[in-house]
């Protein structure tokens, strides 16, 4: 029998779950940071909701903790990486909401065409006003799907019930995955240019944070409703505002928002918008299944059975060989998803030197791990990257070979279009950027970084310096690799934040770079 500590409200279905197991069910709520440091030993599993810190001094207090219980998607209040050091396993209910939150974007889609809310609100202060709150019709219509992960499809597929042409931006989506949901594949211009409706479902990153700001609502087709159930602060509200205020938009329905709680976005009070308060997941159906499914998982995970939601893999189940290579592992598929403007249709993870010799699936699985974080709204694991590869019709080879020229191990990433190798250097094995588009270079990776091929001629660098002197942007550190085929060089800068995107624009059209990548590894 196990000790489980619950900190926060859990459907009682999920409590009778672990009772039922033979576990003891020790539920404290309410309990402040110092509380929580004081009835966590003894404890072998903790299940909280998003209320409760689980910090690297709790999981320090915690000596007997196996595991760590989320009952929700969002993992932001627990440091994962400090669990998986003590060899703690983390697991969540990534699949708990999705319906609940696909359901809800609907009804505010619904909502918004038809100025529902607004015509009960003046039905119920006496006013009969038919005429005031003509809505549209959903039939017909372009629906453009920003974000095809699990949510998105969900609604695209209600969609397509009502009869809307469908059309859909996600660069971690194959042309295939969707041809096979009936859904066209745009550019993010393009589908706002084309879409009546757009239905939000993407990630809170430094690359979608403001996405929907004045420069792209400008390019949008007149009369568009938007519509974002994800996250808050991906669409710039202020922005917003005066787009449907000048009439570019005709409205827009919000379930977040920027800061939250919120009781003071610029949308309010404009008559077009309806506004729900982060009611995604607030389904009667969606709190018993976190409740079920983060039981489950903690019961398999005291048992010692494969836990299918583990977001982390225990540090003792890695190889002393591989240990050290994953969180550089993990960068290579960031930066290789930034280069690669998405997902390629396959991947080649290659494998040299005494690497070779050790089991690497795991390094395959961060490699994966790192490919996705950005680019799908649910949490991604070493347990579900590879679902994820299949879902969206990533091709995975893996190669090893026990030789290798200039380093010691090395691990490189290779598509169609792209090549990127890491290795760690030096006696504190350091992570080193080693290669880019077969261009030998060394760099350290870091949260923002620039590559750029430009023409092989003097000059250059001064250029790109310039332009990013003038934007407020420092540069880190820098490296330059000419080509052993052709007349052309590649730059590849570390900066201490992200290039802005009108300094970006400016790169792009300045004479002698013929291609340039932002990569972010947040």
């Amino acid at each position: 029998m196990a000790r489980v500590l619950v900190t926060e409200k859990l459907a009682d279905r999920g409590l009778s779950l672990l009772s039922d197991a033979g576990h003891e069910v020790d539920v404290q709520l309410e309990l402040s940071p110092e509380a929580l440091l004081q009835v966590l030993p003894g404890a072998h599993a903790l299940i909280v909701r998003s209320a409760t810190q689980v910090t690297a001094e709790a999981l320090e207090a915690g000596t007997d903790l196996a595991v760590v219980g989320r009952a929700g998607i969002g993992l932001d209040n627990v440091d994962v990486d400090a669990a998986t050091r003590r060899g703690v396993m983390v697991v969540n209910a990534p699949q708990s909401n999705i319906l609940s939150a696909a359901e809800h974007a609907m009804a505010l889609l619904l909502a918004q065409a038809r100025n529902i809310p607004q015509a009960h609100a003046a039905l119920m202060a006496g006013k009969w006003e038919r005429s005031k709150w003509e809505g549209v019709e959903l039939h017909g219509k372009t629906l453009g799907v920003v974000g095809l992960g699990r949510i998105g499809a969900l609604v695209a597929q209600r969609a397509l019930a009502f009869g809307m042409r469908l059309c859909a931006y996600d660069p971690y989506v194959s042309a295939d995955r969707a041809r096979h949901m009936g859904v066209e594949l745009l550019t993010l211009d393009e589908l706002v240019a084309e879409s009546d409706f757009i239905t939000i479902h993407l990630p809170k990153t430094p690359e979608t944070a403001g996405l929907f700001g004045r420069d792209l609502l400008s390019k949008a087709k007149q009369g568009v409703r938007i519509v974002n159930a994800a996250r808050g602060g991906i669409v710039d509200e202020e922005a917003l505002a005066e787009a449907i205020r000048d009439g570019r938009v005709e409205g827009a329905a919000f379930d977040v928002f920027a800061t939250e709680p919120c009781t003071d976005s610029p949308l309010f009070g404009l008559p077009s918008v309806v506004a729900t308060p982060h009611l995604g997941a607030s389904t009667a159906e969606a709190q018993d299944k976190a409740g079920v499914t983060i039981a489950e998982q903690v019961i398999l995970a005291l048992d010692g059975d494969f836990v299918p939601f583990a977001v982390n893999v225990a540090a003792t189940e890695v190889s002393e060989a591989v240990r050290p290579f994953l969180p550089l592992a993990e960068q290579l598929g960031r930066c290789f998803a930034c280069l690669n403007d998405g997902l390629p249709d396959r991947l080649e993870v290659e494998y040299q030197g005494g690497l070779a010799g050790a089991t690497t699936a795991i390094l395959t699985l961060a490699v994966l791990k790192g490919v996705f974080a950005a680019g799908t709204e649910e949490p991604v694991s070493y347990v579900n990257a590879p679902q994820l590869a299949e879902e969206r019709g990533l091709e995975i080879r893996e190669v090893s070979t026990t030789t290798t020229r200039d380093y010691v191990n090395l691990i490189t990433l290779r598509s169609t279009d792209h090549s990127l190798a890491g290795t760690l250097s030096g006696p504190r094995s350091e992570p080193r950027i080693v290669l880019v588009d077969d261009h030998a270079v060394e760099v350290p990776p870091s949260e923002h970084m620039l590559v750029v091929r430009n023409d092989d001629r003097p000059g250059m660098i001064g250029v790109v310096g310039v332009v990013l002197g003038e934007a407020g942007v420092s540069i880190s550190s820098m490296a330059v690799g000419p080509s052993q085929a052709t007349n052309t060089a590649l730059m590849v800068l570390s900066t201490d934040r992200s290039v802005p995107d009108d300094a970006f624009g400016r790169l792009q059209a300045a004479d002698g770079i013929l291609d340039i990548h932002r990569i972010t590894s947040v």
